[in-house]
């Protein structure tokens, strides 16, 4: 079961990873310009905030287990129809279903994740967000090189055969879902109870400022601390890599120190990190503050999603999709807000600003109780 959950989200991450060097070779063939790229990738992002919410009420409904079966074979094959787009107008919508269906996948994998989680009482979170990472790492590393030596073309078939293969190799060993009276099977709808959204701005103010390091950070060290252009990019690769690693000791500390102090101590390293990253005189110690902020970043998410696929009385895919889909609309709507803050203030100023989201997710940390193995499923979910 851990296998097979475990192999979704390597295969999910090697398959988002694969989309990002493709975006320029896009660019050039369909004749984009940076604006233009930036509206395609707002596409990808809406298929995945409208689809989320449709998935979590299916799941509500028929359990994770078939829509994961189902998404893992169209996220296998979602980037060949993009990569064959023959205008601007079908690419647009091709990466509104890629989306979609990389976004039904997220919902009913974590959802997954959460039945092992409980079948064998003790957390896997964090290390299923590592092979995630470790498959974004994975994709994004190869395509390029794949890429440069063979052509677009190539590199997606090449992802595509990889992904189908791990597809069907792992999906009959995925967990079954847990048992639901009958007459107890929620509706075609998502809750009005308070504590998923809670725990969804947790998840919110936690993404944020991973997708601002990504957007932004590169910019910062060149425009701000004179970094060159091969060194900028450790802004980002920083964080890639403590992120990965702590996500797959993650467990351990979770089950060994509990969730809330996890996620508390999360938040001040990631917050600490920031302010150091923010105030940094030279690229090395900004480089040094995205890494400390990775180590703390890196379990934030794992354990909400964790404490909303357990929030009593509802149905894992309910609250994991209101806590993605809140996160993913952090992620989707921030980086132009953050732009706008560091054209007139500076990014010193943006990121110093990031950092205080955390005081928030500090503050909001009792929520991630939840997320402990063995939680108790008397209260209601909107206490």
């Amino acid at each position: 079961m851990r296998a097979a959950v475990s192999a979704m989200f390597l295969m999910n991450g090697f398959v988002v990873g694969s989309w990002a060097p493709l975006v320029p070779e896009l660019a050039d063939r369909h004749g984009l310009s940076e604006s233009a790229v930036g509206l395609l990738i707002l596409a990808l992002g809406f298929g995945s905030l409208i689809i989320m919410p449709v998935s979590g009420a299916l799941i509500a409904r028929i359990g994770a287990l078939p829509i994961l079966r189902v998404t893992c074979i169209l996220v296998s094959l979602a980037l060949l129809p993009v990569v064959f787009a023959p205008g601007v107008v079908v690419l647009a919508l091709m990466l509104f279903v890629f989306g979609g269906v990389i976004g039904s996948m997220d919902i009913a994998m974590n959802a997954n994740a959460v039945v092992v989680e409980r079948r064998l009482k003790r957390a896997i979170m964090s290390s299923c967000h590592g092979f995630w990472s470790l498959g974004g790492l994975i994709g994004a590393a190869s395509g390029g090189v794949l890429i440069d030596k063979f052509g677009a073309t190539a590199q997606i078939g090449i992802v595509t055969v990889i992904a189908l293969l791990v597809a069907l190799a792992f999906v009959g060993r995925l967990a079954p879902d847990l048992p639901v009276e009958a007459d107890s099977k929620p509706k075609f709808q998502l809750t009005l109870a308070p504590m998923p959204y809670v725990v969804g701005l947790v998840a919110l103010f936690s993404m944020v400022p991973e997708g601002a390091i990504l957007d932004w950070g590169a910019l910062y060290l060149r425009q701000d601390l004179g970094a060159d252009v091969t060194y900028s990019g450790l802004a980002f690769g920083a964080v890639a890599a403590t992120m990965a690693v702590m996500r797959f000791v993650g467990d351990a500390v979770r089950q060994r120190f509990g969730a809330v102090t996890t996620i508390r101590w999360s938040a001040i390293f990631a917050g600490v990190g920031l302010v150091v990253a923010a105030t940094a005189t030279g690229p090395a110690m900004a480089i040094a503050g995205f890494a400390l902020s990775g180590i703390g970043i890196a379990n934030l998410v794992p354990v909400a999603l964790s404490a909303a696929g357990n929030l009593p009385g509802l149905p894992p895919g309910v609250g994991i999709s209101i806590a993605t889909c809140m996160g993913y609309s952090g992620i989707l709507l921030a980086p132009a807000l953050i732009g706008f803050v560091a054209e007139y203030n500076g990014f010193s100023v943006a990121f110093l600003g990031l950092a205080a989201l955390f005081v928030v997710v500090l503050m909001l940390s009792s929520v991630a109780r939840h997320a402990d193995i063995g939680e108790t499923e008397a209260a209601p979910a909107g206490e």
